[in-house]
């Protein structure tokens, strides 16, 4: 890596990082802040989530598009500028209309963030330092995330709606500063391409990028696993799963927020060790082993309703399993995004990335939908089964993945170093690394 990527990147991390910063003097506050506060209503409140998602949903088909044609810098750019106007319209909108576009323009600005900032880690670090590159991301992100949302906690004042436009108003700055920070990144060239990064005419239209994408069966498989994963983990968080711990588990509410702190805590603390241990495996046993370790919470969460010992057990096995989902997500963040990044072709980066980003937007719509449905029919018993068959469908597809990624896609340090002895012709060595990227 040259020193002028390594400058790009740090500049790309501290702004994802900040912006994150900014997400958690919000986030948790959602719901509250538009059905109290701005006395609109828990049905009003739950139009707004629904509309992130909505909006996810409606624009990434067409980000990959964009990033590819103009670059991930000003897709970049022009989302983290649309999420600090929506961020801000929440601010201040009082009404059920302009707090519901507010949230619209919100969502559909940091959809384009993720691909975008994604393709520009992917230029901005090569095959071997890519896993550490996405897990730094992954680690800052969640830092960011839980720091911001400690200080929104002290400056809050559920009766004052002004203490909420401070709020929002904090999360827009750190939007503009993410978009400042990207703005001003400088690489004439990427590490994925042996010339200049193609040019308009160079890449395929939509309908054969699409074409292209749904034919890589490698990727198509990827995508279903990583709807699983996403359905499984992140979309019960906020719905089947709390509800689970609330009613049969019989913890308190506040001790759900001790729980999201484990996870959180996990998380960072588990980042950079765990990446010493996979960086040298291959990705698909890495993501099998986060199924069954997955499954191993889900059998936790289960036991907090079925072990008898009073409230101390159920916190206890809750709080566990909240730790080893963020084991599980330490695992998947220096793994999985490299992996969309060394199965795409060089033309396509930003569509791989995109469609990996709609994936995930499905699964957290449908996640807390039918988490949501189970637990409101009081199928406890049920929700916990699906998920631990969910948990153990991620081993067999990762498992399954393996068989079709070649060991470069697999695991790059390990097929560079084996490789290594034999050094192949200046050529071929240029093909693979296009491959691979």
């Amino acid at each position: 890596m040259t020193t002028a990527m390594g400058a790009a990147l740090r500049r790309i991390q501290l702004g994802n990082a900040l912006s994150a910063f900014g997400n958690g003097f919000t986030v948790p506050f959602l719901f509250v802040y538009v059905a109290r506060v701005r006395d609109l209503g828990a049905n009003t409140a739950g139009v707004v989530l629904a509309t992130f998602a909505v909006a996810a949903l409606a624009v990434l088909p067409f980000i990959g598009r964009l990033i590819d044609r103009r670059g991930p810098q000003s897709v970049a750019v022009a989302g983290a500028v649309a999420a600090a106007v929506g961020s801000m319209g929440l601010g201040l909108a009082a009404s059920e209309p302009p707090v519901i576009a507010a949230a619209g323009v919100l969502g559909a600005g940091m959809a384009a963030i993720q691909p975008a900032l994604a393709t520009l880690i992917v230029w901005c670090s090569t095959p071997l330092t890519r896993s550490r590159a996405f897990a730094t991301q992954f680690f800052l992100g969640n830092l960011g995330l839980g720091i911001g949302g400690l200080l929104g906690g002290l400056l809050v004042d559920a009766s004052a709606a002004a203490s909420f436009v401070r709020l929002f108003a904090i999360d827009a700055v750190m939007f503009l500063a993410l978009g400042s920070a990207v703005a001003t990144v400088r690489l004439e060239r990427t590490p994925v391409f042996d010339g200049p990064v193609p040019t308009v005419g160079e890449r395929l239209g939509d309908t054969g990028r699409w074409r292209s994408l749904l034919g890589d069966r490698a990727m198509v498989q990827l995508c279903v696993l990583g709807f699983v994963m996403f359905f499984a983990c992140y979309g019960q968080f906020e719905s089947g799963l709390s509800a689970f711990a609330v009613d049969v588990a019989r913890i308190s509410p506040s001790m759900l927020g001790v729980a999201l702190a484990a996870n959180t805590a996990a998380i960072v603390l588990a980042q950079f060790v765990v990446l010493k241990l996979v960086e040298w495996r291959r990705r698909s046993r890495v993501i099998a082993l986060v199924g069954l370790v997955w499954t191993v919470a889900w059998c936790a969460a289960g036991a907090a309703g079925l072990v008898p010992g009073g409230q101390a057990v159920g916190v206890t096995a809750i709080i566990s399993a909240y730790a080893l989902f963020g084991l599980g997500e330490a695992m998947l963040s220096p793994t999985v995004a490299p992996l969309v990044a060394d199965l795409a072709p060089p033309t396509a980066l930003g569509q791989y990335n995109s469609a990996f980003s709609l994936v995930k937007q499905l699964a957290l719509a449908v996640g807390p939908a039918v988490g949501g449905l189970l637990a409101g029919a009081g199928l406890y018993g049920t929700y916990i089964a699906t998920l631990i068959v969910c948990s153990l469908g991620i081993t067999a597809l990762a498992l399954r993945l393996g068989k079709r990624l070649t060991a470069q896609q697999d695991n790059p340090l390990r097929a560079t170093v084996a490789g290594a002895s034999v050094p192949a012709p200046r050529a071929a060595s240029s093909d693979e690394v296009i491959t691979a990227a």
